[in-house]
């Protein structure tokens, strides 16, 4: 028996071995069983704190597991062993909660040191408000003009499996969050609708985004970069749709692209007044349904109903332009599902997808709608 436990002991130190060795080659974010190290100082503090804490663990496993082995080994009945009869020990008793308690306030130490910092949202350089949407970001820079969504850019052909997924597939999209680089950026999060969380493991960033509730939480990053995440609260039918992209930039090029999407809003606004062509909005309508309709109402407009119904020959979209209208900017009271888009889309987006669902699909009703017309119809409301 004795040889059989020096195999067992020698196979389990081998293949401990060699799995921290491959660990050690491969990183421990391709072996995949651990936590991301991040790129953050939190980040960092929050990986030791788990590496601590997992090797206390392994060592009390160690001890609790050598003394219950030796036992059953040394003690064994073949042995002529019999076993004790003792109850009541104060000393045992004494022993396994003095030190357990021991344990744990060494432990806590770190973790509350580590809680604190995470928690600690003061002094801000940049405010940034996160809202959660079904199924997008929109992200609202404080203090400035600049708010936009973040949508999934992922084409539909790889979804489908019409063609070979791309490296950063269900993690990229259309407009990236924009930070500086080493300045404290606060996180406001909250949620249009239902509740999201926003998540990006290498900022050590992973907050609720719940309607009515406003969480924080913080980040500093040190280095240039580009770092994914998703949202991680089950929040319908496109949960695995809403991915995160941050962007770190040096100060200066973050200056710049703030300035320029000040100068966009301001133009947006200035093409409120212009009259475009049905063509014009045709094409500009078809991006912005395919982008922010398709994933409920099928790229094809044919719907899932009864949830989700089809846009083509539907009474609202060959009815009355007026309901139409309606509709898209407020949503829809009796269908929960059917968003209010009037603040996710601009005026000019808004008129393009109206007239694109009028005309498209079969529907061929001919008419068109212009951002001006939109304007009166909020102001009207």
């Amino acid at each position: 028996m004795l040889r059989g436990f020096k195999r067992l002991f020698a196979l389990l130190t081998t293949s401990v071995l060699a799995h921290s060795a491959l660990a050690e080659e491969q990183g421990a974010e391709r072996w995949g069983v651990n936590m991301t190290q991040g790129v953050t100082e939190v980040a960092h503090t929050t990986y030791n704190l788990h590496m601590l804490i997992f090797w206390i663990c392994v060592a009390i496993g160690v001890v609790v597991f050598g003394v219950m082995f030796y036992s059953m080994w040394r003690h064994r009945k073949s042995k002529g062993y019999q076993a004790a009869q003792f109850h009541e020990s104060t000393a045992v008793e004494l022993a396994w909660t003095i030190v357990p308690t021991i344990i744990l306030i060494l432990m806590a130490i770190p973790a509350t040191k580590t809680l604190y910092d995470i928690y600690d949202t003061e002094e801000a350089d940049l405010d940034i408000m996160i809202t959660g949407y079904q199924w997008k970001w929109k992200y609202n820079y404080l203090g400035s003009d600049v708010s936009f969504f973040s949508n999934l850019s992922t084409p539909r052909t790889q979804i489908d499996n019409q063609q070979p997924k791309g490296e950063n597939y269900l993690l990229e999209v259309d407009e990236p969050l924009v930070v500086p680089v080493n300045k404290k950026i606060r996180f406001l999060i909250t949620a249009n609708d239902v509740i999201h969380a926003w998540w990006v493991p290498d900022l050590a960033v992973k907050k609720d985004a719940i309607p009515g509730f406003i969480n924080e939480s913080w980040t500093r990053i040190d280095e240039p970069g580009i770092y994914r995440g998703q949202c991680a609260e089950l929040c319908g039918k496109d949960h695995g749709f809403m991915p995160i992209v941050v962007k770190a930039v040096p100060e200066a090029e973050y200056t710049a692209w703030l300035d320029e999407r000040a100068a966009a809003a301001v133009k947006m606004r200035e093409l409120t007044e212009k009259t475009f062509t049905f063509d014009e909005l045709l094409a500009q309508g078809e991006k912005v349904y395919n982008r922010a309709c398709a994933a409920c109402h099928q790229p094809n407009g044919q719907g899932v109903p009864p949830t989700f119904p089809a846009i083509a020959g539907s009474k609202i979209a060959t009815g009355p332009l007026d309901g139409h209208m309606s509709m898209v900017i407020r949503g829809s009271q009796k269908n929960p599902a059917m968003q209010a888009f009037g603040e996710q889309l601009s005026e000019v987006d808004l008129a393009a997808v109206i007239t694109y669902q009028r005309n498209a699909f079969g529907n061929d009703m001919g008419d068109t709608v212009q951002p001006i017309d939109i304007l009166n119809f909020k102001n009207k409301q």
